[in-house]
């Protein structure tokens, strides 16, 4: 690298990012938002969505557990309405949008319900549960291209994640070979049941049937960042795990580790979570030949080698480039120099653009969907022992 071009790194890791997804439009048009799914996630977004009343209103929420039904109406007694049936919500007629929270084995039958009822649809993550639910549901798209589809990968609308977007692009890691992820926890992941009868609907995340575990719940995010930012899917799949802590009569696997190539890159993703332990809780390293980028949800650190550290030393304050902020023991620099919003913020925010130009979402049903596949060949690797290839007929289009 030249001189010029570690002014320009410096210039870069000095400024303020400005998302280039995030056009202003001039039309104030107020879209009504029916939520599908009323638990953590559903009743989350809901408080999201009533933060921006320029953009959205919430008109209706449907849950088939009348306890979510209920602490739903206590919160909201005027100006909503209330079904346990998604049939008779995707009825209601003044409704543009509906935004899908439902358990992962129910995405794809209410996915395909909404674009059905000429609905616009936010489908939150993982796109859908299994490969053949993935390649039914890209074909099913095609058929309502006025529909705008977004799928709640939300990294791909941070401020952060952006930036770290464009150094890899730029070349400022260098040569990429070694992505090292991890989201983990001290905590059993299980909700309290009211009644026996009702453990595997409120717990659906602990049983196979309807579950794709901490890799789908936790990991797919990162995984669907690596695959945004290199433009690319592994070649392979190979998952190792096992239920180790929580012997509690549950089926899906609480300490795993995946391991993706790719080929083409040259470069290897190690995944992994647990149940058992929360010291490393969410890290995510991306480790090039010139620097390795740290990650957490909201700030992120550049830890150059050292020659690219020496470079950036000399021309720190020089003309063109600000002072770079420098990490508390020294030896990296932040790439934002604050912290960002809750990246749901970010999507919604985008989301809104997107209905209001009709525009493709960044986050859609082709790229959600090859990493809703990547997650579903981890599981089948996981619970076979026996490593998975992608195929060409996973490259959607």
């Amino acid at each position: 690298m030249k001189r010029r071009d570690f002014v320009k790194l410096g210039a870069l890791l000095s400024a303020s990012t400005v998302l280039p997804i995030m056009a202003s439009t001039s039309e104030k048009r107020v879209f009504s938002v029916g939520i599908l799914g009323y638990g953590d996630r559903g009743s989350g977004l809901h408080r999201v969505l009533n933060g921006m009343p320029d953009k959205y209103v919430v008109k209706a929420v449907c849950d088939d557990l009348p306890l979510r039904l209920e602490q739903a109406k206590s919160k909201f007694p005027t100006g909503v309405s209330f079904y346990d049936d998604y049939r008779k919500l995707l009825d209601q007629k003044d409704l543009d949008v509906i935004l899908v929270a439902t358990p992962i084995y129910l995405h794809f039958d209410h996915a395909k319900a909404v674009l059905e009822s000429g609905k616009h649809l936010f489908l939150e993550k993982t796109m859908v549960f299994n490969v053949d639910q993935t390649l039914s549901l890209s074909k099913i798209r095609q058929q309502y291209p006025r529909q705008v589809v977004q799928v709640g990968h939300q990294y791909r609308y941070s401020p952060l994640y952006f930036k770290v977007k464009e150094m890899v692009k730029d070349g400022w890691l260098g040569k990429v070979t070694q992505v090292e992820a991890r989201w983990d926890r001290n905590h059993n992941w299980r909700r309290p049941v009211p009644s026996p009868e009702l453990e595997r609907k409120i717990n659906w995340r602990m049983y196979k049937e309807y579950s794709g575990g901490l890799v789908a719940e936790l990991l797919s995010h990162q995984m669907d960042f690596i695959h945004w930012v290199f433009e690319t899917s592994p070649s392979s799949v190979y998952g190792v795990g096992g239920i180790d802590y929580f012997k509690d009569g549950r089926e899906t696997f609480d300490n795993v580790q995946v391991t993706l190539r790719y080929d083409r890159e040259g470069m290897i993703g190690n995944f992994g979570a647990t149940c058992a332990n929360q010291q490393d809780g969410y890290s995510f390293k991306i480790k090039g030949n010139k620097g390795m980028i740290s990650l957490l949800t909201n700030e992120g650190v550049f830890y150059p080698e050292p020659e690219t550290r020496k470079e950036l030393e000399q021309v720190d304050g020089v003309s063109g480039a600000t002072r770079l902020t420098w990490s508390s023991d020294k030896q990296g620099i932040k790439i934002l120099p604050q912290p960002t919003l809750d990246g749901s913020i970010y999507a919604l925010e985008d989301y809104y653009r997107c209905l209001v130009e009709k525009a493709e979402p960044n986050c859609n049903v082709i790229n959600a969907g090859r990493t809703a596949i990547t997650v579903a060949l981890a599981n089948e690797s996981l619970y076979t022992g026996q490593p998975k290839a992608w195929r060409p007929e996973f490259d959607l289009v």
